[in-house]
């Protein structure tokens, strides 16, 4: 069994980011590797199955919504998107931006948070430098906000299902943690973007169709209960391998989430056995260093994908920003416990 689930973990860290195919349906990938793993360790019995099934209704619900209320209300927000930047400077403008989608995200979702990002950036014409980093810091921010409850994204939404805790534990647990980060990427977001010449409003806008609305909502759907299987299969690993790791080493270790999604990895490692000390260095580990590359969180897969972002030009500034994100981190999780 172990040698088996060992096989299925190394197909899921490799695969998403080695063949094309499966990052192309990776949630049909991982639906099955949820199936496979759980299978194997004999974990696939009815009340998994019904856990499955109803783990993903609450994100999967609120991406629906919120993007159904997007769509219909993009327009008047570009609007009042330029307008509100005709009365502030630009850096400021882009650090309240900043600061805003990562605090609302636990609330309508990474999904929507990087749909607004990435109509807000279509909307001001920036240069390339500054739009790459304002979306860049945008993404850090939101990636780390929406994992403060369950309906934020995938990642928070297995952590507290596997955890078996309420709504606002997380926000109690890494609460302060990400929101002190937030204001920082802020804050940094007025020194580190400086936009060349005045900025336009942009002919251009991005919707998205009622087809892809759908379509965006059952990926999710099928992401998560595929993620719920993959967390109950891979128990024995996490008993064996896992549990009695050092909190600071663990922490390191989740640097691999840059390249690979952080939801995936958070149902491999966390475990209800652990100490909170733990789970917030696995947890705060995973945020910060998913924010440096490309496939390393859902906002930075959409902000990049429509923005034409290539990955070299991503990991120029995102790698060394969550680089020393994770160092700062580092000391903050050695002086407060």
């Amino acid at each position: 069994m172990i040698i088996g689930l060992l096989i299925i973990f190394v197909l899921v860290l490799f695969l998403p980011f080695s063949s094309k195919a499966v990052e192309q349906h990776l949630e049909i990938f991982l639906f099955a590797m949820g199936l496979l793993a759980a299978t194997v360790s004999g974990q696939l019995q009815r009340p998994l199955f019904l856990k499955a099934l109803e783990d993903p209704i609450n994100l999967s619900l609120a991406v629906l919504i919120a993007g159904l209320l997007f769509k219909w209300f993009q327009t008047p927000l570009e609007k009042g998107i330029y307008a509100i930047n005709q009365k502030l400077s630009t850096r400021f403008f882009m650090a309240l931006l900043v600061v805003i989608l990562g605090f609302i995200s636990s609330i309508i979702t990474a999904i929507i948070s990087a749909l607004i990002l990435v109509m807000i950036a279509s909307t001001l014409r920036l240069d390339n430098k500054s739009e790459q980093r304002f979306v860049i810091l945008a993404c850090f921010s939101i990636g780390l906000g929406a994992a403060l409850t369950p309906i934020g994204e995938p990642l928070s939404t297995i952590a507290t299902s596997k955890l078996n805790e309420d709504f606002f534990f997380l926000l109690r647990l890494i609460g302060p943690d990400v929101m002190a980060a937030i204001l920082l990427l802020g804050v940094l977001t007025i020194f580190l973007v400086k936009p060349k010449g005045a900025i336009h409003r942009s002919s251009k806008s991005i919707k998205d169709s009622y087809q892809e609305i759908l379509i965006r909502t059952g990926k999710i759907y099928l992401f998560v209960m595929g993620l719920t299987l993959l967390g109950a299969g891979f128990e024995p690993l996490i008993h064996r391998y896992i549990i009695g790791l050092s909190p600071l080493f663990l922490y390191w270790v989740n640097m691999v989430s840059a390249i690979l999604d952080n939801a995936t990895l958070t149902a491999a490692e966390i475990s209800p056995v652990m100490d909170h000390a733990t789970i917030r260095a696995i947890l705060l580990g995973l945020l910060i260093s998913g924010g440096m590359l490309i496939p390393g969180n859902i906002p930075n897969i959409i902000a990049a994908g429509k923005l034409q972002i290539t990955s070299k030009e991503w990991a120029r500034f995102g790698f060394p920003l969550g680089l020393s994100l994770m160092m700062l981190y580092f000391i903050v999780i050695i002086l407060v416990k």
